[in-house]
């Protein structure tokens, strides 16, 4: 609708007292309403996978009379002010943002919806999502009337809401604009370098998760081969006598694809690496951890876990001493790493090294003994080393920490029975 402004010569402004009586008449509602909303939008938003940050806000009179002048002189007969009542709702990352307007809409009548922002290079207001909606009939019989059924929310990052924030104070509130052109200009760069940031930290986000997704694959293959080999020698009655298994690998997954990565970073070779990893292509991820290490990480401890990964492949592959070689390079690197000192564990166990697998899953559950894994392949090595009873410790020890484990129990049975023999 066109409005036309009112000059000050010509406005009369309201009954003051009049307008501060008819708001205080639903002030209290307004309160309780907000409150209630405040809650179920947060038990709604619970399912996102960031931390957000839900606070409410209720207008008081005298910001409220501010904006009421505003829009009379702008022309708007009976101004409508529809955030007497507001949620904000405060992301850490960009991709928060679409999923908690898709949670809010899934739940509340949406009555509009705008996303401010500019992009023009000399403008500097602040991006924001901004939702209004209808308040649950529900809610305002329980609490009564407000004196309005629209409630705003307001949906944006943590810098977005910081960028707001100081808009809020130098432009919104300030009665009149001392903003040269090269001002604006320096408040439009601060404000891309925001946006900036906030596109950063969502890249660095979408690669942890890759890293976690494919670390996570990569893990659980690992321990399936160690169950494949170690198993078969404490469930076979004829253990002593057979072979070794070797981890069979089938050659037409060890394709190497030729990649033009001499210039990637070590975080994405990282992530080609576990790729290649997880999709059994074992040479080309050897050679993409070897490239990572001979970039020589300044970080110790990523350079230990890089170590880590290449021995389990190498194990993958039954390059055993090849393995041994990259988990004692670990250990060097980060003489705290359990992980890799139980690695080397399961290795030895292989080998048939049992004392030296039970020194090494020692040393690991000293620096952290909450592992049941490791005690259960510790009482393993026992077993294999004739001593019964630290087997049967380490299995219930095993147990203590996770009682349902069917590999455990089963390993406490026959155990048993052999004490029984």
């Amino acid at each position: 609708m066109q409005t036309s402004s009112i000059s000050d010569s010509d406005f009369t402004p309201p009954n003051k007292n009049n307008l501060k009586a008819e708001f205080e008449k639903y002030e209290k509602s307004r309160h309780l309403i907000a409150n209630d909303l405040e809650e179920k939008i947060k038990n709604i938003l619970t399912s996102v996978e960031s931390n957000l940050v839900v606070s409410r806000r209720v207008k008081n009179f005298d910001s409220y009379f501010l904006k009421y002048i505003r829009l009379l002189k702008q022309g708007q007969k009976i101004p409508l002010i529809t955030d007497l009542m507001g949620i904000r709702v405060i992301c850490p990352f960009i991709n928060d943002l679409q999923s908690s307007e898709e949670k809010i809409t899934e739940n509340f009548k949406v009555i509009e919806r705008e996303r401010k922002g500019c992009h023009n290079i000399t403008e500097f207001g602040y991006e924001s999502m901004h939702l209004l909606i209808e308040i649950p009939q529900s809610i305002i019989e329980k609490h009564g009337n407000p004196g309005i059924n629209i409630l705003e929310i307001q949906i944006r990052t943590i810098l977005q809401d910081a960028w707001a924030e100081v808009e809020h104070e130098l432009v919104y509130k300030a009665e009149f604009s001392v903003f040269s052109e090269s001002m604006k200009r320096k408040l439009a760069a601060v404000n891309a370098s925001l946006t900036l940031a906030d596109l950063t930290f969502q890249d660095i986000r979408d690669l942890q998760r890759k890293f976690s997704r494919e670390m996570e694959i990569r893990r659980g293959s690992f321990f399936n081969k160690v169950e494949e080999v170690t198993d078969h020698y404490l469930l076979s009655d004829e253990h002593e006598h057979s072979e070794k298994r070797a981890i069979y690998v089938d050659p037409s997954l060890d394709k190497i694809h030729e990649q033009e990565d001499e210039n990637l970073s070590i975080d994405k070779l990282l992530v080609n690496a576990l790729t290649a990893h997880n999709q059994k292509r074992y040479n080309e991820a050897i050679s993409l951890y070897t490239k990572i290490i001979e970039l020589k990480p300044d970080n110790d401890t990523i350079c230990s876990i890089i170590y880590n990964h290449r021995g389990m492949l190498f194990f993958a592959c039954s390059q055993y001493e090849k393995a041994i070689d990259d988990f004692n390079f670990s250990l060097k690197l980060d003489p705290t790493s359990y992980k890799a000192s139980y690695y080397r564990g399961l290795v030895r166990s292989v080998q048939e090294q049992y004392a030296q697998a039970i020194d090494d899953y020692s040393f690991s559950l000293s620096i952290n003994p909450y592992q049941p894994f490791c005690l259960f392949r510790r009482g393993q090595a026992y077993y294999h080393s004739g001593d019964y009873l630290k087997g049967l410790s380490d299995c219930e020890s095993s147990l203590s920490i996770e009682p349902e484990n069917e590999s455990v129990i089963k390993f406490k049975n026959l155990i048993l029975k052999k004490l029984q023999m």
